[in-house]
């Protein structure tokens, strides 16, 4: 009886998280410096859009806007969720692999070298930076004599990333001025600069990654109670491991490459959702997709309308909004 109430329970916010998820979708396509009606938003959605100007405002602006935002949100979240499970290690994110530090790199590089292309090659360069840095951390940590701990992945990523870091700074400082300005802006995260041909990047790579960690989810649940238990059952550790660290990978490259550094998210909305759900693997990973795009949606708002005429960066507005949270979180813990 006590855990049909617990599983009526969980539906029943699922089914609330969807709602919200539908209702903040349908209600940040009107907010903007722009206003746009409820009707006219509607009319060019699912009939003909009233002028010309609302059509480009909807379909080239908002649209893919609210669109990749809420993908970006919820692979950001997922990847932290499966990760922090994965590594048993709850202060774990996506950017343990120095994805972000390895875009950076790739997209300074382009930036500086092709000064009047960089803008069409960005995002293959960052792509291609993020798949270098997490190649070099699983090169580094499976080398040497402590290769199985798991510890050794997590310090391999630290130092890539400021490895790779302090190379995009020297070739910053060695080039254009102008171009540190692009590559600083873009690092810090933004949705200003996406559109709808990038779903067909983002959408496949995060569908493939969720179809692959549902299929291992039990295998990440026994990987929870420790190597040992795990490898009890009859589970491969070490490959569903190595499998679901490059699924967290490539969700991440991806996203970086398009919507640029966006920190924290897949490191706060976890623990959200293990208080407001359960830490079982499915259903964090399930809840962490929906959590993660109602909040990218809205944290998107506050980018756009926070300051008249300017548009802050969004990594800047989650590293604000993470820290402060885990800053709470420890305040409650102690």
């Amino acid at each position: 009886m006590n855990n049909y109430n617990t599983d009526s329970k969980i539906w029943l916010k699922f089914a609330f998280c969807s709602m919200l998820l539908i209702v903040s979708f349908f209600t940040v396509i009107l907010m903007g410096a722009a206003d746009l009606t409820l009707s006219s938003v509607y009319s060019c959605l699912f009939a003909t859009c009233a002028d010309p100007l609302t059509q480009t405002l909807v379909w080239q602006i908002r649209l893919p806007r609210v669109i990749i935002g809420a993908l970006c949100g919820a692979g950001l979240a997922v990847a932290g969720a499966v990760l922090q499970n994965t590594t048993r290690n709850p202060l774990a994110e996506p950017y343990l692999f120095g994805v972000v530090s390895g875009a950076g790199l790739g997209a300074t590089i382009i930036t500086v070298a092709f000064k009047e292309a960089s803008a069409n090659y960005l995002p293959i360069a960052a792509f291609l930076g993020a798949i270098l840095a997490i190649v070099i951390v699983m090169a580094v940590s499976v080398a040497g004599k402590h290769a199985r701990k798991i510890e050794s992945l997590l310090l391999a990523g630290v130092a890539v990333s400021f490895m790779l870091s302090a190379l995009s700074q020297f070739v910053l400082y060695m080039g254009d001025p102008f171009a540190a300005n692009r590559v600083m802006f873009w690092l810090m995260g933004s949705l200003a600069r996406v559109e709808m041909p990038h779903l067909y990047w983002i959408v496949p790579v995060l569908l493939i990654g969720l179809a692959i960690v549902v299929l291992l989810h039990r295998q990440l649940d026994a990987i929870l109670l420790g190597d040992e238990s795990a490898a009890t059952l009859g589970i491969n550790v070490t490959l569903v491991r190595v499998i679901l660290l490059m699924v967290c990978a490539a969700i991440t490259a991806t996203i970086v490459a398009y919507c640029g550094g966006i920190g924290f998210v897949g490191l706060m909305i976890p623990h959200i959702v293990r208080r407001l759900f359960a830490s079982t693997s499915l259903i964090l990973v399930c809840g962490s997709a929906l959590v993660g795009a109602i909040f990218m949606l809205w944290v998107d708002v506050l980018a756009r309308t926070a300051v008249d005429g300017q548009e802050i960066p969004i990594g800047v507005i989650t590293s604000i909004i993470g820290s402060l949270f885990f800053l709470t979180l420890m305040h409650k813990k102690v």
